[in-house]
């Protein structure tokens, strides 16, 4: 008797053949076929009756086991075939087991030949097990069982793909042809099968060797490839897996995800181990889940595994995020950016692309995409991060790809989203990609499916502006009616100097050459050749840092004599003019700032300038001015202090309590806020029983009429669909509307009379339980009244307070409002560490200039935040963005 020998199963070729792998080589392999029988054919022509039900049997018993064989004929046909009885781990033995279930036949000529004892004595339990089979209709004798129908081509990929998009479909894995690409089994129902290859998605694995169909050669495997293969083979060959069928390649081959049913999608594990490389193709079909493959391709980098071995990370090109202002906007993915130290460079959006100007689809829509970005972020304070360097080519210098981010958000993510730049499409080896590259490219297959900005179907009509300032004549037609309207709004589109700007007029289409009215500015010098005034070039630095590309006002008085418009310029509602003259970069013209109104304006900001020796008037000498020095001084000085002579400034109390702002006034930026303790307790409690009395729609009656004015009722919130505490503000009898304000939290709503509940006061009324939201507002903080800075300021309120745990010192109560200093709960009361402290030097808010008896008792903390405010004035943060963000008081 031979010896049984061990292997492994790799695979099952039908009912009655199957591949086996040594155990300490796996590359070296055997077929082995039972001995004396034969099981239906499985064929490409079309499969033999219980074909497939025959080979699962037998895969589902061994694939992946370790069994025990023996070998005890060949017959040496072309390829000679071994023949022989397999030992399974639980003592079953094949072919016996698998004739007993009625999946394979005895061979006719089975025994005629002369053969030793032992094999008589297999054939005879072969004829038993195959006659018990037949006698219970098993298997292959069952002849009314249902049959699997394979097929093994796809008619149309694109259909099947739409049909199964989205959906799980159990597969087998027949085939690994390489690391990303298997001949897979689609189970689409027990008795319909499609076997067809299929790409797996987000990877490409290196090929394995193959031969080329052109010439007929082999061509050897990439670096890996036999190493991919292995992978796969080992954990999914002939093994049940899921698919989910995501597309089609351009090939039109299916692509799809390939899901291990413990373990999950097999393409992470390839790329952790080094054996496979994420691709940008699929990363739209992949949606979300690209994510994961990415990590595993960092972590096979980072540890230099396979494909990686000899990776070298990339360097940083800067120095982290930083922050910067947007000085100007070229295109829509080109802008400048000038950092606190004042100096200016040019960046790139990472990873996306203006309409392009050579695509005729994509050219017209180039200035919309460009006033998109400028209107976002021009002027504005932003994050930049240097995500790498595109090497300079023919006609492009070397350029900087930057991640561009304005309050947490994405600006290249955003144009791309709305349909104003497109997604590059990278090389594999790009280093300077976006890190949200899949983000992008999933917002700009969306952007294109709803046909968003560039993607839309009919391009916008060119609307050229009309140069009024083309000639004298011109200018004058227009001048009649634009001298009618006051503040004009418009765009500063080019700074020519100091004070001449060109100007955009959107409303009318219009671009006007502007001068400043009522002032003269050093000429600058106009080319290379030319010599600039004496702070002529400071002048035109200044007023291209302040207005290029700014949203701004102009009131026209006149024109000059070639067709210029003449009048006043305001920037953040503040007239340019004035801000040239008293930085000491212009001087008044006396003649025409009477003509034009604002001479007390100008030469007040002349004398402020003189005062300072600022600019052209640093080396001003008092004594050549008319008025003496004595006089100047006098006219100076105000005579005011701190405290305008009234009673002793009351003391600032200590009062620590814990908090939770629950609302802010986007109108005010006052607060409402809740005092944690036994108020907010019994509020959780109130809540709980509100809940369950709204609950029993037999509990809750409906109002018994109009609500009226002052009315306790409870509401249903518009944004949750929950009961609160509501008290009527107003009440619209027509629409049967109410406004409402919830007592307990403070923000306000209008609903409809449906929406509203009678409120029980025993239970649930002011008298049970007093309304917990408090009137409170920040101590030495003034908001500005600019709707844009106010909100501004809101939206960081929103983002530092809202939610967050917090200690607020109650500094006074006045007239029903608590004035609070608010810290960090995590931090403590600390003096230096205060919330006000943020808001003031983000320039957020201001120091009040008319301070009350109890802010100006608080001496450190006015000191500490009129620092703030300076440091914030001089980075022009915020309010102070154009330098006086002063309001009135």
């Amino acid at each position: 008797m031979a010896q049984l020998l061990e292997a492994k199963v790799k695979s099952v070729l039908s009912g009655d053949t199957i591949i086996l792998h040594n155990l300490n080589n796996p590359k070296q392999e055997k077929t082995l076929s039972l001995a004396f029988v034969s099981a239906p054919r499985i064929r490409r022509e079309g499969d033999e009756p219980f074909a497939f039900e025959s080979r699962d049997f037998l895969r589902r018993l061994l694939v992946g086991k370790v069994v025990r064989f023996r070998v005890l004929y060949t017959i040496p046909t072309g390829a000679k075939r071994e023949y022989g009885i397999v030992h399974l781990p639980s003592g079953q033995v094949l072919p016996e087991q698998a004739v007993k279930e009625g999946w394979l036949k005895l061979r006719e000529d089975a025994g005629k030949k002369e053969e030793n004892e032992e094999v008589m004595a297999i054939l005879e339990k072969l004829k038993v097990a195959e006659a018990h089979a037949k006698a219970d209709e098993k298997g292959l004798w069952n002849k009314s069982a249902p049959k699997a129908d394979s097929s093994y081509e796809i008619s149309d990929p694109k259909a099947f793909a739409e049909n199964f998009k989205g959906k799980d479909i159990d597969a087998i894995v027949e085939k690994v042809l390489s690391g990303d690409r298997l001949i897979v089994r689609l189970l689409e129902s027990p008795t319909k099968h499609t076997q067809t290859m299929l790409l797996i998605a987000g990877i490409r694995a290196p090929t394995t060797k193959r031969l080329n169909p052109s010439d007929g050669k082999e061509q050897p495997a990439e670096p890996f490839g036999e190493e991919a293969q292995d992978f796969i083979e080992q954990r999914l060959l002939q093994r049940n897996v899921i698919v989910s069928v995501l597309g089609v390649s351009p090939q039109n081959q299916l692509v799809g995800s390939v899901k291990h049913p413990v373990n999950g999608s097999i393409a992470p594990f390839l790329l952790k181990a080094g054996l496979a490389k994420c691709t940008d193709h699929h990363t739209t079909m992949l949606g979300a889940d690209m994510g994961a493959l990415r990590q595993g391709e960092k972590y096979a980098k980072d540890n230099k595994l396979g494909l990686f071995k000899g990776h070298v990370a990339t360097r940083t090109t800067g120095s982290g995020e930083t922050d910067a202002q947007v000085s100007r906007v070229q295109s829509a993915d080109t802008i400048f950016v000038r950092n606190k130290a004042g100096a200016e460079k040019r960046v790139n959006l990472s990873s996306v692309r203006q309409p392009k100007p050579s695509d005729p689809k994509q050219a017209p829509w180039g200035a919309e995409a460009k006033e998109f970005l400028r209107k976002k972020i021009i002027g504005k304070h932003v994050k930049v991060t240097i995500d790498g360097k595109r090497a300079a080519t023919e006609g492009y210098d070397e350029r900087e790809m930057a991640t561009i981010s304005i309050q947490k958000q994405n600006i290249g993510l955003l144009l791309v989203e709305n349909g104003w730049a497109s997604v590059i499409r990278h090389r594999q080896d790009d280093t300077d990609r976006s890190p949200i590259y899949d983000d992008l490219l999933l917002a700009e297959q969306e952007a294109q499916q709803a046909k968003k900005g560039m993607w839309a179907d009919k391009a916008p009509k060119p609307k050229p502006y009309v140069d009024y300032s083309e000639s004298l004549e011109k200018a004058k037609r227009q001048l009649v009616i634009m001298s009618r309207q006051k503040k004009v709004p418009a765009v500063v589109d080019f700074v020519k100097s100091g004070s001449r700007f060109t100007v955009l007029v959107p409303q009318d289409n219009a671009k006007l050459t502007f001068v400043l009215g009522g002032i003269r500015a050093p000429r600058s010098a106009r080319n290379a050749n030319e010599k600039s005034e004496p702070f002529g070039q400071e002048a035109h630095d200044f007023a291209n840092k302040r207005c290029l590309q700014r949203d701004v006002e102009i009131e026209v008085q006149d024109t000059d004599k070639v067709g210029g418009f003449i009048g006043s310029l305001y920037v953040g509602r503040e007239n340019f003019a004035k801000i040239l003259v008293e930085e000491g970069l212009a001087s008044v013209h006396e003649y025409s700032a009477e003509k034009s109104g604002n001479a007390n304006e100008l030469f007040a900001a002349e004398k402020t300038a003189k005062e300072g020796r600022k600019g052209m008037w640093h080396d001003w000498d008092p004594s050549k001015e008319e008025e003496g020095v004595e006089n100047a001084h006098q006219n100076g000085t105000n005579g005011t202090a701190e405290s305008n002579g009234d009673a002793a400034a009351a003391q600032r109390k200590k009062d620590y309590r814990d908090i939770v702002i629950t609302h802010i006034d986007p109108t005010t930026a006052r607060l409402k806020l809740q005092v944690i303790g036994a108020g907010t307790t019994a509020l959780t409690d109130l809540m709980s029983s509100f809940r369950k009395f709204h609950l029993d729609n037999s509990s809750a009656s409906s109002l018994p009429g109009a609500p009226k004015a002052g009315d306790y009722v409870s509401a249903k919130f518009s944004e949750d669909g929950e009961w609160y505490r509501a008290r009527i503000r107003r009440n619209d009898r027509d629409n049967k509307q109410a406004e409402l304000f919830y007592v307990d939290y403070g923000n306000s709503e209008k609903l409809p009379w449906s929406s509203l509940r009678s409120l029980d006061p025993a239970k649930f009324g002011p008298e049970r339980l007093k309304p917990q939201a408090v009137d409170a507002a920040l101590s030495l903080c003034q908001f500005s009244s600019n709707p844009s800075y106010l909100a501004d300021g809101v939206g960081f309120l929103e983002q530092e307070l809202l939610g967050r745990p917090l200690v607020a010192n109650v500094d006074a109560v006045v007239d029903g409002t608590h004035w609070v200093t608010l810290f960090d709960a995590k931090v403590g009361p600390k003096p230096e560490e205060s919330l006000n402290g943020e808001v003031v030097g983000g320039g957020y808010a201001m120091v009040p200039r008319k301070l009350k008896g109890w802010e100006r008792s608080a001496v450190a903390e006015l000191k500490d935040l009129k620092a703030r405010e300076m440091k914030a004035r001089d980075e022009r943060w915020g309010m102070w963005e154009y330098g006086d963000g002063e309001i009135d008081d």
